[in-house]
């Protein structure tokens, strides 16, 4: 015998009245969420908008001509810059980007592309990630006893900017072999099987096909290594000191950026030091411009990738 459907009458919900309240609660929901994203990135960006504010405010009144060309003065001289100390800046990083560029792009290349899992592979991670989280200052006191003091198996080259460079070097290695390696592994897989497929070795595979299209990222960790390099004050008090003068070679002791803001920061307060004062936070501006425009680069290269 067929019954008939019970009547559910006024207890029965429309579908559209569930779908309604379904998509109201998951726009809320998203709505809530965009909200919570947007201040809290909001607070980790305002230490950075802060600093950046506050030294445009204090630095920006003494920039120059004078400042970019010009000797540090001595105190109670008005005038004067830090032109010497921009361009040991430059000659130490670029000391630095010669010696750990080489090697670390040639051991991400071994350590993603030929070491497979030999034993070796693992210690080179380990020894890499050890390396990056070296205080700073520990870098330059070692670089102090290998390179610039007299005594036991050291080179006595003294404080130069050359021994400066060494220490940065150490500080940038593990940032390029970090970052070279993981560009590498963003490479697809089908390039190298393609490279193989038409009768390449697997050296010219790496070299000629898997590098070049990684160059781009391998860049990017290049001038992220370089930022970090020139913001270093540590090391280089152990290795370079510092210079009133113009460095006359890689082998003087020589100025930086860092070590003068420094220098001129810890002056004592008074009209005296006044005009050091001034030129510390100028400094400080300098170096805050070149790490952000390192950083603007380094970005600008990750969108060029060819892959």
């Amino acid at each position: 015998m067929k019954t008939e459907p019970e009547n559910l009458g006024s207890s029965a919900i429309p579908m559209g009245s569930l779908e309604r309240n379904d998509s109201s609660s998951r726009t809320l929901f998203g709505n809530l969420m965009t909200v919570f994203t947007v201040s809290a990135t909001s607070l980790a960006m305002l230490p950075l908008v802060a600093v950046i504010t506050y030294v445009i405010i204090k630095g920006g009144s003494r920039i120059n001509f004078d400042v970019f060309t010009k000797l540090p003065p001595a105190p109670g001289i008005a005038g004067g810059g830090f032109g010497n100390a921009i361009l040991g800046t430059l000659i130490m990083v670029g000391i630095a980007a010669l010696f750990s560029l080489p090697f670390g792009i040639m051991a991400a290349i071994f350590v993603s592309e030929f070491g497979g899992k030999k034993p070796i592979v693992f210690w080179i991670r380990f020894a890499t990630n050890v390396l990056s989280g070296v205080p700073s200052i520990v870098v330059g006191v070692f670089t102090y006893g290998v390179i610039v003091v007299k005594e036991g198996f050291s080179l006595g080259l003294g404080f130069s900017a050359f021994a400066g460079g060494v220490a940065l070097s150490v500080l940038m290695l593990p940032i390029i072999v970090r970052t070279s390696e993981e560009s590498l592994k963003l490479v697809p897989q089908e390039i190298r099987q393609a490279a193989i497929g038409v009768g390449a070795t697997n050296f010219q595979t790496v070299f000629f096909v898997v590098l070049p299209a990684a160059l781009p990222a391998i860049i990017t960790g290049a001038m992220l290594a370089v930022a970090r390099a020139a913001g270093e004050t540590a090391p280089l008090i152990f290795t370079a000191l510092f210079n009133q003068y113009w460095t006359q070679g890689i082998f003087d002791k020589s100025a930086s950026l860092a070590v003068l803001v420094f220098n001129f920061a810890i002056v004592p307060g008074g009209d005296q030091f006044r005009n050091q004062q001034e030129l510390a936070w100028s400094g400080a501006l300098v170096l805050v411009v070149m790490i952000l425009v390192t950083s603007i680069l380094s970005r600008l290269s990750t969108g060029k990738r060819t892959y």
